[in-house]
């Protein structure tokens, strides 16, 4: 819609996890060095934790990403309300295991197949969870703590990434033993000032416009209203520069921001 006018090849702010549009901030890249870490160093399983709208699963997707040659097997599982049965289940049909029969042993006797086959092949299996803060059901974050019992010569069989907000912490603090397990451990914070400046610019640059759009009234204005939010960020961004292309304007100063900002009260 306004991509043309703005002299932009695709849509700068969209909130889905483009692995193209991660913005390398220090916290950012210290995340991903640590998580790519704990794969190359077959740790059994790490936490990432940040704010809603941090980054959090455009980060993974990086990941992934990264990770797409045949050497992983990969799980994403993304909503994870599911009992400690059904986890299992939706694991098994991430990576394409065919069970032996529907009992919990007979799945967990294939899922352990898969995981020597994989270790005699030099594959890795990576299994992610994402929104990990939402699952209340002790049996289930038991079922995923011993998934870390796959091991061989004390050597897990398996990565696990637990993805969520600050409250997963807490939940997995609730089970000593599966927090001992957590090997790598990293917070995604909000940006600063200047790295939301940064951040909009990258985006910018990535969406094939160099020179500025944005005043630095308005990043002003993003700043104080997003406190650093790259979610909440990407909205207002968006929604602006749509107002923008309607009004025929050459920059988004502060007044386009703040009238952004009150439409959505």
């Amino acid at each position: 819609m306004y991509t043309e006018y703005w002299k932009l090849t695709v849509k700068p702010f969209e909130n889905s996890p483009d692995p193209r549009f991660l913005y390398h901030s220090p916290q950012h890249d210290e995340a991903l060095m640590r998580l790519l870490y704990a794969i190359q160093s077959s740790k059994g399983a790490a936490l990432l934790t940040g704010e809603y709208g941090c980054g959090k699963t455009l980060l993974m997707h990086t990941i992934v990403n990264e990770l797409s040659s045949g050497q992983f097997n990969i799980a994403y599982l993304t909503n994870p309300r599911w009992s400690a049965n059904e986890l299992v289940q939706e694991i098994l049909y991430q990576l394409e295991i065919t069970p032996e029969g529907t009992s919990r042993i007979e799945m967990l006797h294939s899922m352990n197949d898969f995981l020597f086959d994989n270790v005699r092949n030099g594959k890795h299996t990576i299994i992610i969870v994402d929104e990990a803060q939402i699952i209340s059901d002790y049996e289930t974050l038991e079922e995923l703590r011993l998934l870390l019992n796959f091991e061989l010569n004390d050597h897990p069989l398996l990565t696990l990434f637990l993805v969520g907000q600050p409250e997963l912490k807490n939940n997995i603090r609730k089970i000593p033993q599966f927090d001992q397990r957590i090997s790598v451990r990293y917070h995604l914070k909000q940006l600063s000032y200047e790295e939301t400046i940064m951040y909009i610019q990258c985006r910018l640059q990535v969406a094939g416009r160099t020179d500025s759009i944005f005043t630095e009234g308005a990043y002003k204005e993003i700043f104080n209203h997003t406190q650093g939010t790259p979610r909440t960020i990407n909205n207002i961004c968006d929604l602006s520069l749509v107002i923008g292309f309607g009004r025929h304007l050459e920059q988004i100063d502060s007044d386009t921001i703040i009238g952004v900002i009150e439409s959505e009260k």
